[in-house]
């Protein structure tokens, strides 16, 4: 009887202290939800100002509305902070589960999986597209240059900005005939605005440890855009965003292997130390070279500063003038970084902007930009030549915007439009020279291991050709795409007799192509048809007007 007693009197013991544990569990409970209901609440200072607000008796529309700014400003710093934590906690489980792959991938190489563990190893279908993404991404030609037979194998970039809308600049301008794609089709936008939403969410992502903090980007800070696609392979794009200082860029790099897009680079591009080096190669046409050295001096020196100016000069006829124009400009500006080389040869353009290439004695590499004087560039361009080039990856070879005769497009109206005027991207005003190749951005270093240019061309034409060719057989990867901030100045051409046939020939080509649209040059070519339809509309309609 006493030891039945006392497994009844333990029996209420245990039953009193699981009653007691259990009320001080639903307690504590209680006390948790309590917390994490503060804890989720937003800000008092909502709730503090409101009182503020109505204590002060601001009841007028603009005090509603200040309240629902504020509530709004509240909740939505709120749901970024929760929007970072769930992306640490995705990258996280990633990892975690990363690591826990590697460890079941181990433990089946050794033997000692276990049971229920077999089919946990790894996804194969989920590693089968991995390979396959991979196996993409090594064939196309983003991380480095591919071998290519000719000219007519490049695949060129679009390249597109958000200027208000996004705007593409095409070179396969298609039934348009538009040098920029009007309206953007929105499968294309679509695309586009896509690519830049996942540059956003990463360069606004959560810093990494000990990573300094970051400013927080927006599509204002979006530059410029390169996309192409090889249709056996996937789509590429490099996006530019401005950096945290003014010379300071974000460039960001994305493959779309025909699936998701797969980040390929995020990296920082610093060009405060990237000087130009533009080199000129000159024969008389003093006067266009006045034009020239305004639009440098406003661009380069006003504005930029960190590039230098070297003018070869072929012959003695007019070198003065070009010489008192430098001069004169570096009085003016305190302007140094510049050379003037004389040459006292026939003009060759390939053995000028070789002269000017290997003049360079500084220590260290420098950009080149190969340019005309009949050239007209902006600041932007600039930007893009720095963004471009990289010395043993990459060299820039831009399509310009070729100017039409402005005398024909605008009826030789008075006065006569300004250059700024003139600097339009439109149909009737001009096209992409896609069929030239002498504007380029490359480092000294890349030029002279290529082997420069054809020491034995002579004259005008053909020495770009042979240059772009040299590095489309290399390995080094060719940027070619349509620049909105570089200007071929429209200009009366005169083709040589002592060219060669074949050079005659294109230059009589370009020389045509130059002056007016097809529509325009058919206007012009129909003109005593058209004023003879018109002068028989009138009859028609003047003797309908006696009836």
């Amino acid at each position: 009887m006493l030891m039945c007693s006392e497994s009844t009197m333990l029996r209420r013991w245990l039953l009193a202290l699981v009653a007691r544990v259990g009320v001080i569990a639903l307690v504590v409970c209680c006390c948790l939800s309590l917390l994490y209901l503060l804890a989720c609440k937003p800000q008092s200072s909502y709730s503090h100002e409101q009182a503020q607000v109505w204590a002060g008796g601001a009841t007028s529309k603009e005090g509603y509305l200040a309240l629902l700014q504020e509530s709004e400003d509240t909740h939505r710093h709120y749901i970024n902070s929760l929007s970072k934590q769930i992306a640490q906690l995705k990258e996280a489980l990633q990892m975690r589960t990363q690591q826990l792959q590697e460890s079941l991938e181990k433990a089946r190489a050794k033997g000692v999986l276990p049971m229920g563990l077999e089919g946990l190893h790894r996804p194969q279908t989920h590693t089968d597209l991995q390979e396959f993404f991979k196996a993409q991404l090594s064939r196309a030609e983003v991380q480095s240059g591919e071998k290519l037979p000719s000219e007519y194998a490049v695949i060129p970039y679009e390249s597109f900005t958000l200027h208000r809308s996004v705007k593409v600049y095409q070179l396969e301008m298609g039934l348009t005939r538009h040098p920029e794609e009007r309206p953007v089709r929105k499968d294309r936008r679509d695309e586009l605005t896509g690519t830049l939403e996942i540059a956003l969410q990463v360069l606004n992502g959560p810093r990494k440890h000990g990573e300094r903090r970051r400013r927080s980007y927006s599509p204002s800070d979006f530059i410029e855009g390169l996309t192409r696609t090889e249709r056996d392979k996937g789509t590429v794009y490099e996006l530019m965003f401005k950096g945290e200082r003014p010379q300071d860029f974000r460039q960001l790099v994305f493959f779309r292997p025909f699936g998701p897009v797969v980040r390929v680079k995020n990296e920082r591009v610093d060009t405060r130390h990237m000087l130009i080096n533009i080199i000129v190669p000159l024969s008389r046409r003093a006067d266009t070279f006045r034009q020239f050295i305004n639009n440098f001096r406003k661009v380069c020196i006003q504005q930029e500063g960190k590039t230098h100016l070297t003018v070869v000069y072929f012959g003695r006829d007019q070198i003065d003038e070009v010489k008192a124009i430098m001069d004169q400009t570096s009085r003016e500006t305190q302007f140094r970084n510049f050379t003037l080389i004389q040459l006292n040869e026939e003009f060759s353009r390939g053995r000028g902007l070789e002269v000017g290439a290997r003049a360079w004695r500084r220590s260290h590499n420098v950009l080149l930009f190969f340019c005309d004087v009949d050239i007209h560039f902006t600041l932007d361009f600039l930007t893009s030549c720095r963004l471009n080039a990289e010395p043993g990856k990459k060299v820039f070879y831009p399509v310009l915007f070729s100017q039409y005769n402005p005398s024909l497009i605008d009826n030789n109206q008075s006065p006569f439009p300004s250059i700024q005027q003139q600097l339009v991207i439109m149909k009737d005003a001009g096209f992409w020279r896609d069929f030239g190749f002498g504007m380029t951005c490359q480092y000294r270093s890349d030029f002279i291991n290529i082997g420069g240019f054809d020491r034995n061309t002579k004259g005008w034409g053909l020495e770009d050709v042979h240059l772009y060719r040299k590095y489309l057989h290399s390995k080094l990867m060719v940027i070619r795409s349509p620049s909105r901030s570089l200007f071929h100045l429209w200009h009366e051409k005169q083709c040589a007799d002592e060219l060669q046939p074949d050079k005659y020939k294109m230059c009589m080509q370009t020389k045509a192509m130059s002056e007016a649209s097809h529509g325009h040059l058919g206007e012009l070519f129909f003109t005593q048809e058209i004023q003879e339809h018109m002068e028989r509309q009138k009859l028609l309609n003047d003797s309908s007007h006696l009836r």
